[in-house]
């Protein structure tokens, strides 16, 4: 008798298990699809310094700044938001052997400088074909202000 209870709450523990599995998953699906929704967004790992952690993320494309999202969380809100106009390419090199267990092997690692004088560079890891179109995203925008156009 005890051991046929005992089945039975651990056949429940596991399909609360599962459940909430499937809930987080689901949850991380609807945000991921909200975000892409507005348009340009790429699959972009971000640093912000040589001694810090990479973090999984999905940058999304917006007319006058880019925003990170970090891959995991519940929030809609970017994790950054970095100005179109003050972003700019520093220096590129292919992923070392250690980063490249933290943003996949094929990853360029782009350092950009942010123009925020307390945030001042930043570190983003993209596939070669979204580093092609975060540097055409870059190139195209109108010299100055994008808000000042308005």
């Amino acid at each position: 008798m005890a051991g046929g209870r005992l089945a039975l709450d651990a056949g429940w523990l596991l399909v609360v298990v599962l459940v909430a599995a499937i809930a987080a998953a689901t949850v991380i699906a609807v945000r991921r699809t909200l975000i892409e929704r507005g348009g340009g967004s790429v699959e972009c790992g971000l640093r912000r310094g040589r001694d810090r952690r990479w973090q999984l993320g999905l940058a999304a494309y917006w007319p006058d700044e880019l925003r990170w999202y970090p891959v995991f969380g519940l929030r809609l809100r970017p994790g950054e938001v970095f100005a179109r106009h003050a972003l700019s390419v520093v220096s590129r090199r292919p992923a070392d052997a250690v980063e490249v267990t933290s943003v996949g092997p094929a990853a360029v690692v782009v350092e950009c400088d942010t123009g925020d004088s307390g945030a001042g560079r930043v570190e983003l890891a993209l596939s070669e074909d979204a580093l092609t179109g975060f540097l055409a995203w870059l190139e195209a925008a109108p010299p100055g202000r994008l808000s000042d156009l308005a």
